[in-house]
C-alpha cells in the first residue's frame, strides 16, 4: 500500500500540486495508452473545443466509474488511497475524462480552477482534487500543465467568459502572476500530478509533431456532497479494487462495439478542462 510521507502531504498543501512520479508502471502505462487508442467510442463522444488561437482541444467525460479499465484506475488503491490521505477525508470519484492534444493543433488553455466550475454544482468547499495520469510524455513542448505553486491559498477566483474560453478573472490571474511561482510540470508517462481544486493552472498548444493524452480523475470528499443535483454525481460510497486489478483487466480492452462507460453527451457543458 502506498502512503505519502508527511513531507509530501505538506508539500501539497503548501504548493496545491503534488506529482508522484512513476505511479503507474511501463507496462501499465502501455495498457492504457492501448486501450484509449483501441476505444472507438472516444471518436464517437469527444468534445472539440476551440482555444481562439487556431489551436482545439479535446475532451471525453464520464462520470460512472465501471467495471471495466477505467473504472479499475479510478478504483485502484494507489490513487484514491493518496487522494484520502491529501483530503483528509473518504473520497468518491466525481468524474473522470481524457484530455487530449493532437501534434500541432492540440489547443491551450486560459488560466482557472477546476473548482471555478465544480462550485457551480453544489459543492460547499474546494475539498476536491484531480488525478492527472500521464499517458505520453507532457513537455513544453507539447502544452504540458503550467501552475502558479500555492494559488490554491487565494481561494476561488471569479470565472466568467473570457475570449473563447471559460476562465478565471485575468486581471486576478495577472497580479498573482507577479507574486507566485510558475512552475511547468513536465510528466514522463505513467507519473501523476495529485492537483488542488483551487490550484491556477492553464496549457499552452501543443506545437509538437507527438499527441499528448492525459487519463484525469477527479475526487470530491465524503463531506462535502453537493447540496443540489448536477450533471456530476453526488456522493457515492467507492469500492477500491487493488493496484494488481489494472494488469489482471488488461484482457477487456474496449470492444468497438460496446462502451462501458456512461459518457458525458455533446452539448453538455465540459467542466475543469484541462
Amino acid at each position: 500500500m502506498i502512503t505519502l510521507s508527511s513531507e509530501q502531504v505538506s508539500d501539497f498543501q503548501e504548493n496545491g500540486y503534488l506529482i508522484t512520479h512513476n505511479l503507474f508502471d511501463a507496462e501499465e502505462t502501455n495498457i492504457l495508452r492501448a486501450a484509449a487508442d483501441a476505444d472507438s467510442t472516444f471518436k464517437q463522444h469527444v468534445h472539440d473545443l476551440e482555444d481562439g488561437e487556431g489551436g482545439k482541444a479535446q475532451l471525453v467525460l464520464w462520470n460512472e466509474v465501471g467495471e471495466n479499465l477505467w473504472g479499475a484506475i479510478a478504483r485502484s488503491e494507489r490513487i484514491v488511497n493518496i487522494m484520502e490521505q491529501l483530503l483528509d477525508d473518504e473520497v468518491y470519484h466525481y468524474h473522470s475524462k481524457m484530455s487530449i492534444k493532437q501534434p500541432n493543433i492540440g489547443g491551450a488553455w486560459n488560466w482557472h480552477q477546476d473548482y471555478g466550475y465544480w462550485y457551480q454544482n453544489g459543492c460547499l468547499y474546494p475539498d476536491m482534487a484531480s488525478a492527472f495520469i500521464a499517458l505520453d510524455p507532457n513537455t513544453r513542448e507539447n502544452g504540458c500543465l503550467q501552475v502558479l505553486k500555492g494559488s490554491h491559498k487565494m481561494g476561488r477566483i471569479d470565472h466568467g467568459q473570457y475570449g473563447d474560453q471559460t476562465g478565471a478573472d485575468p486581471l486576478r490571474v495577472k497580479e498573482a502572476t507577479k507574486v507566485m511561482e510558475l512552475a511547468y510540470l513536465e510528466l514522463k508517462p505513467g507519473d501523476t500530478l495529485f492537483l488542488h481544486s483551487n490550484l491556477l493552472h492553464r496549457s499552452d498548444q501543443n506545437a509538437s509533431e507527438r499527441k499528448r493524452w492525459s487519463l484525469i480523475c477527479c475526487y470530491n470528499t465524503k463531506h462535502n456532497n453537493p447540496y443540489k443535483e448536477s450533471h456530476h454525481p453526488r456522493y457515492k460510497p467507492l469500492e477500491k479494487l487493488p493496484d494488481s486489478a489494472i494488469k489482471e483487466m488488461s484482457h477487456k480492452l474496449f470492444d468497438s462495439k460496446t462502451a462501458f462507460w456512461n459518457p458525458v453527451k455533446k452539448g453538455t457543458t465540459a467542466t475543469s478542462k484541462k
